[in-house]
């Protein structure tokens, strides 16, 4: 599996690193010995929304060649949508298997399309702008339509990256990494009853 996680100035560092902390021990427990993962962005060096700077390899490459995207959120989503040239680049990922995101990095997947006809959740400011790009508006930490994963406000992406560990391994697995994380409130084995119905969709 290779990842593209999408960076952006003004974006939540920490709706990016939750999510990839969690994701990350897929790797380390050998579940997934092939991923690996790449900081994709529209410039060399992004500026988060606390004024840290991180430096990027991958300047708009080709979002086709991944197999999952995660989008985080930030104030400057808001702005972005309305960006033609940077939504062109996140609309080459129309063909990615997994589509995810955090907190308002839902809006950037409403706005390339991704969420029509879809359920989808992020920050709970920004369900009202969510609601035009998506079939409805779920006020959960983590909603899962298909392949298309979303989570809610912030803290949510750690929720959520271990949702992604669980879906694409199991309970136990979902278990070991919130322990080694030591982040107790994930409920493993309860989200999956409610959001993933079809457990098979990932194999």
């Amino acid at each position: 599996m290779k990842i593209a996680y999408i960076l952006f100035d003004k974006m939540t560092t920490l709706d990016f690193i939750g999510f990839y902390d969690a994701v990350s021990w897929l790797n380390i427990f050998k579940v997934k010995e092939d991923m690996s993962w790449d900081l994709c962005a529209n410039k060399e060096e992004v500026v988060d929304d606390r004024g840290m700077t991180i430096k990027v390899k991958h300047v708009y490459p080709d979002l086709s060649q991944y197999d999952l995207i995660f989008i985080p959120g930030g104030m400057s989503t808001r702005e972005l949508r309305y960006d033609t040239t940077f939504m062109s680049w996140i609309g080459s990922a129309r063909d990615v298997e997994y589509k995810v995101s955090v907190c308002t990095g839902a809006l950037l997947l409403g706005a390339a399309g991704f969420l029509s006809g879809k359920k989808a959740t992020t920050n709970p400011s920004a369900y009202d702008l969510l609601a035009p790009y998506c079939s409805e508006v779920v006020k959960a930490r983590v909603v899962r339509d298909g392949n298309t994963f979303t989570g809610g406000g912030v803290s949510a992406s750690i929720d959520l990256g271990l949702y992604l560990v669980e879906s694409f391994s199991d309970k136990e697995m979902a278990e070991k990494v919130q322990k080694v994380m030591d982040y107790p409130y994930y409920q493993a084995g309860k989200l999956l009853d409610v959001f993933m119905p079809n457990r098979n969709d990932t194999t």
